[in-house]
């Protein structure tokens, strides 16, 4: 018996083994080659493609076309599956990939019929910009046809890798429509279903202004003295207390200085954009090299979006730019009657397997697609539903000399609005805001009867947009919150504004010096004080003081919380989580109800700030669940059920010792995959990392949010510019670039911007 266990024992090793050694072969063979020399007959002149020690895509070419074959070369050879997940998440095709989970997806994203809308706009395009997404999609396609062996994504999917089109790279952009503008459209209807549920009272009093305000021009809106609306007591008494999700800080932050606050003269310009993290991490690296229409070299340096032939972000040598979400009102919902005209427009979802799929109806107006929500048709007239939401006219910042002409371009973009910051070599610094605004003049934060619908307002790109250059103190900054003066913000509405407190401590630092280098940018990005949380801190200890024995231990860590979002800290840990409960408790009968109607408060959770300190002032009764005999024990009770989930989710020996800000929040990227199949996360995920900052303050991050890259530039001084990622270049994980530039990322130094010495280097060839 024992030697027909060892035998059992030695077959099955032996068959892992083999296993094992076949799937690494295999995925060696899928690695893509990154020397040599390569043939394509879509090219007009040679190309050259070098990389370095992080895989920077070094392109060098004589036109823009064939730099836009190039980099639909590399990015299909180390980013083709994310590619692949961000087009099908925006067109409403991943369960043709992952099945029928995804169907509930799927159908949200068919709504706003992007596919279409995409291949429309191609055919609309002008003749340049159709070629040049043409040019990209065949790069794409030619490195996917490199490959000896399918990745290891489509592998384990069973799928194959479909051809890239040039419509998908307007996909791509409308996805980043999805992720920055998705929370506009639920916020209006969360507001809507407010006042329809509870009253106009209680919209405005969730709704109140803040006094976290940051505008360029120090406008404020004004601090109305709202009365806080009695709860019924049935409303009251039907309460589910439940975590209302808070909602990420989508966007960015950046700032800029003119060259009087420079040594060098050069303007300088910060732009770190928080958006979700994933393996791999969404930016690529890359500089573009190539004459212009009238043969000055050109050299551009900064990120792209795998998907899309443009550097996102980045600079030219004598101009820089970065963006920041802008929250302006993009969005409206029209509340529709009966009799209102109505068409089927009809959708088929493939799943795995080429004969099965579902077919999803969606019913249209002239205002837009139709939801029902409470009994009650509503049109949802979206600036991503325009013609004039795609294109490609951002590549235009790749050639212009400075701030002035890039102001210029701001009106043409066809992206998700943003705040653009531009500087230049000059010492100029711009404010903008740049892309897709819809020309109608009333935004609203509920939905819209037909009559007050602007409807030939919604199909003009707005042409006059505000902007802010060089002004007196030379400072300019942005954090997602109000940027424009309260004046322009009737005109152009609230689509989710941050709180502001970002905002605040951002413009408070840069009056704090009177001149600045790229390290003092840096720390001001990492800057984790926790300056928001500090009137809860203090509340906080007030209330546990009134029974010292009892929280002994909790007084002690929140007295010596550091004021910061610190790794070590225990007391943030408790002083954060504190606050969000007695929010989710206090606002349970609002939530209870509109998650009847699968709705959520979550889009709106930010606003609820003051409202939620003007219940701790007032204290009223209604609103005072009738187990607790007063404010003080309701309150006391948020902060025992916040510190006992914590505890429950993180610590094993119920010590308060483990909940130190680092452990709770700890940095986790992971790859869609591990998700699913934990078994693959030491093969496939970023390390984990002690937590590092938070929400309302200039170093934003959560467990998978953050951050997404860190750059900081002077134009016309790149040498010293930097440029950090939370990710490798490739979604290979055998590459040696999978994981290039993370470690440098969480140990927080400086990574250069320019690429260094170069590793690998591609020549494509023309062949006729």
């Amino acid at each position: 018996m024992t030697r027909i266990i060892k035998i059992l024992l030695v077959s099955t090793l032996s068959l892992a083994f083999i296993l094992s050694f076949t799937v690494y072969i295999g995925l060696y063979l899928s690695l893509p080659k990154l020397s040599g020399q390569l043939n394509s007959a879509q090219l007009f002149e040679s190309v050259t493609i070098e990389r370095d020690r992080l895989g920077t895509a070094v392109i060098k070419g004589s036109n823009r076309r064939d730099v836009a074959y190039a980099m639909g070369f590399v990015h299909g050879q180390d980013r083709f599956f994310q590619m692949d997940l961000i087009r099908r998440n925006a067109a409403g095709e991943l369960a043709e990939i992952f099945g029928e989970k995804a169907l509930n997806l799927d159908k949200s994203r068919r709504f706003h019929q992007l596919r279409k809308r995409a291949e429309n706009t191609v055919v609309k395009m002008e003749p340049k910009q159709k070629l040049l997404l043409q040019a990209y999609a065949n790069g794409v396609n030619a490195a996917v046809a490199e490959q000896s062996i399918r990745s290891f994504e489509y592998l384990l999917t069973g799928t194959r890798p479909q051809a890239w089109q040039p419509a998908d790279s307007l996909l791509v952009i409308y996805s980043m429509y999805l992720d920055l503008q998705g929370n506009t459209v639920k916020r209006d209807m969360a507001l809507t279903q407010i006042e329809k549920l509870y009253g106009k009272n209680m919209l405005a009093f969730v709704t109140q202004n803040s006094p976290y305000q940051a505008a360029l021009d120090s406008s404020l809106l004004p601090l109305d003295d709202v009365a806080v609306p009695a709860l019924a007591t049935q409303l009251l008494a039907s309460a589910f207390v439940s975590p209302i999700d808070e909602p990420l800080d989508i966007g960015s932050n950046n700032w800029a200085v003119t060259g009087a606050l420079t040594k060098s003269g050069s303007a300088m310009l910060s732009d770190d954009m928080h958006l979700s993290f994933a393996v791999p991490i969404i930016w690529y690296r890359a500089q573009l090299n190539y004459p212009s229409e009238t043969g000055e070299p050109i050299q551009v340096t900064g990120v792209s979006l795998p998907g899309a032939p443009a550097i996102v972000v980045g600079t030219n040598n004598k101009v820089a730019w970065g963006f920041t979400n802008a929250y302006i009102d993009t969005a409206d919902w029209v509340a529709i009657d009966d009799d209102e005209p109505l068409s089927i427009a009809r959708e088929v979802m493939k799943l795995p397997g080429s004969k099965s799929s579902v077919e999803y109806q969606i019913q249209l107006s002239k205002y837009g697609p139709v939801k029902q929500v409470n009994g009650q048709n509503y049109a949802l007239s979206w600036v991503a539903h325009q013609d004039y939401a795609v294109d490609m006219e951002l590549i235009g910042l790749e050639t212009v000399s400075n701030v002035d002409e890039g102001l210029k371009l701001a009106t043409s973009f066809g992206i998700p609005v943003q705040n653009m910051m531009l500087v230049d070599s000059s010492g100029n610094a711009a404010w903008k805001p740049a892309g897709a605004i819809p020309s109608r003049t009333n935004p609203a934060n509920i939905a819209q009867v037909p009559d007050e619908y602007q409807g030939e307002r919604w199909h003009i790109d707005e042409p006059l947009l505000p902007q802010v250059v060089n002004p007196e103190h030379g400072r300019l900054w942005s954090a997602n919150s109000r940027v424009i003066s309260a004046t322009e913000s009737d005109r152009f509405g609230d689509g989710g504004y941050a709180l502001g407190a970002r905002s605040q401590q951002i413009r408070d630092r840069l009056f704090e010096s009177e001149q600045f280098t790229e390290q003092d940018f840096y720390q001001l990005q990492l800057d984790n004080e926790a300056k928001f949380l500090s009137p809860w801190q203090n509340y906080l200890i007030t209330l546990l003081a009134k029974e010292p024995i009892r929280f002994s231990k909790d007084i002690q860590h929140i007295r010596d919380w550091q004021a910061c979002a610190c790794a070590d800290s225990v007391g943030y840990t408790l002083v954060r989580s504190f606050r969000q409960r007695l929010i989710d408790m206090s606002f349970a009968p609002i939530e209870t109800g509109l998650k009847s109607l699968e709705i959520s408060l979550s889009p709106v959770k930010r606003y609820l700030e003051p409202a939620m300190w003007q219940l701790i002032e007032d204290k009223p009764q209604s609103w005072l669940p009738e187990q607790f005999n007063s404010w003080d024990a309701f309150v006391i009770q948020a902060y025992v059920d916040s510190t006992h989930a914590l505890l429950v989710k993180h610590s094993d020996t119920n010590q308060l010792s483990d909940l130190a800000w680092g452990k709770v929040n700890a940095l986790k990227i992971q790859h869609p995959f591990s998700k699913q199949v934990p078994l693959l996360s030491a093969f496939l995920d970023m390390p984990e990392a002690p937590g590092f900052g938070d929400s309302f303050m200039p170093a934003v991050q959560k467990s998978a949010f953050g951050a997404s890259q860190r750059f900081i530039v002077q134009p016309g001084l790149e040498s010293q510019a930097i440029m950090a990622i939370p990710g490798g270049q490739s979604g290979h994980p055998l590459s040696d670039y999978y994981r290039a530039g993370f470690d440098e990322y969480v140990q927080q130094k400086s990574t250069p911007l320019l690429p260094g010495d170069i590793l690998h280097k591609i020549t494509i060839e023309v062949v006729n």
